[in-house]
């Protein structure tokens, strides 16, 4: 009988309680409008790639047609052809500088000798070079696109050809270029977590801890004002959670190299001074926006417990924002303007190299004007007795 009043009381003092019921749906009504948006955007239409100039050099009657006829139906531009290259030379430092997509070379009589060529004869199977940059999105996807018309075409003639077989490089793109796309992709993503769950280690207890321990009551009924309490919260827990956000980035840092197999130089030498300070800046502006977004939370909740459940809404709503910067269309400035996203989208920009000052410094204010309008409202919440002592 104990035992069945013991879990009477616990059912009884969660249905009662609306806003624990709200943490248990939350969560999943949450992932589901934001994960069917970000399907919408995703899915809405087919991706376009724009081929610029796809150089080619010898002729291949066969392969041409089918090469033209595969682009054409993936960048949707009826009248996209293939570019005579006069001068390989100059073809290739047009694609080198991504001012072309691509140069196809074939070999001399590459049809003909198809048709002639016996794999028993021991001689050099006709050849099939793609000079491409494999850090450029259009460049790589022209790649691919020419690898798989290839080897459908090569799986008729039974291996009649090779593509890129020979020591030669084809592939354009520097170790550092590939650095920047895997980090432009990649790094934001989970700079905001880890600034995230640095921030919530040490935020959560801030306010409702005290409540808890009855010793916020004894602030609150000193003169101090209530936007000093608020202030004197945020600063040193920002300055605490700055501290362990750059130790877990700098970690990230350093062993990103190992781990994708890349030169510590050649990292180093992918950015500049000037970047390295803009992606510092960044970071340490939206910690104090973090930590003022979790410290209301925490002022809101009367007890660690509610303010952990209400954190785990907020963090699927951050990291949403975060992963969706690499679905939705970036270019507008309204995007420096939205929470996180705006910070991400920084950051992405900073890892691609085509940042500009004015874009950190827009990032920068806007989080602190954010922040500044948090500490608002925290003071506010400090004013009001029903949340402070549920009165």
């Amino acid at each position: 009988m104990k035992l069945a009043a013991l879990i009477k009381k616990e059912f009884f003092r969660f249905f009662r309680d609306p806003k624990l019921i709200a943490t248990m749906i939350l969560p999943g009504i949450l992932i589901f409008f934001l994960y069917s948006l970000m399907g919408d955007l995703l899915w809405s239409e087919e991706q376009k790639y724009d081929f610029k100039t796809v150089y080619v050099g010898g002729e291949s009657a066969i392969i041409q047609p089918l090469l033209q006829q595969a682009a054409v139906q993936l960048t949707g531009q009826e009248d996209w052809t293939l570019t005579p290259a006069e001068d390989v030379e100059q073809a290739k430092e047009a694609v080198r500088e991504e001012k072309a997509t691509a140069l196809i070379l074939f070999d001399e009589n590459f049809d003909e000798r198809i048709l002639s060529y016996s794999p028993e004869s021991g001689e050099r199977a006709p050849q099939v070079r793609i000079y491409y940059c494999s850090a450029d999105e259009t460049s790589a996807a022209f790649y691919s696109l020419a690898i798989s018309v290839l080897d459908a075409y090569e799986s008729t003639v039974s291996n009649m050809f090779d593509v890129n077989l020979s020591d030669e490089v084809f592939d354009f793109s520097s170790e550092a270029d590939v650095l920047v796309s895997l980090l432009g992709g990649f790094l934001p993503f989970l700079i905001v977590a880890l600034i995230f769950s640095s921030c919530m280690s040490i935020t959560l207890e801030s306010v409702a801890g005290e409540k808890e321990r009855g010793t916020l009551a004894t602030v609150l009924v000193t003169s101090v004002r209530r936007s000093d309490i608020a202030l004197g919260k945020v600063i040193p827990l920002s300055c605490i959670s700055v501290i362990g956000a750059l130790s877990s980035f700098l970690g990230v840092i350093f062993s990103f190299p190992k781990l994708m197999g890349i030169s510590v130089s050649g990292m180093a030498g992918a950015f500049g001074i000037s970047s390295y300070l803009q992606l510092l800046l960044s970071v340490c502006s939206v910690v104090p926006f973090i930590v003022a977004l979790l410290t209301l939370v925490s002022a809101y909740s009367k007890s660690v417990k509610e303010a952990s459940a209400y954190s785990g809404v907020v963090m699927i709503f951050v990291m949403v924002l975060s992963l969706a910067a690499g679905i939705v269309d970036m270019n507008g400035l309204w995007v420096a303007f939205v929470p996180v996203l705006g910070t991400v989208s920084c950051i992405s920009r900073i890892m691609d190299l085509s940042v500009t000052l004015g874009m950190t410094l827009l990032t920068v204010g806007v989080n602190l004007v954010y922040t500044v309008v948090l500490i608002f409202l925290i003071a506010k919440m400090l004013s009001s007795e029903r949340i402070m002592f549920g009165k």
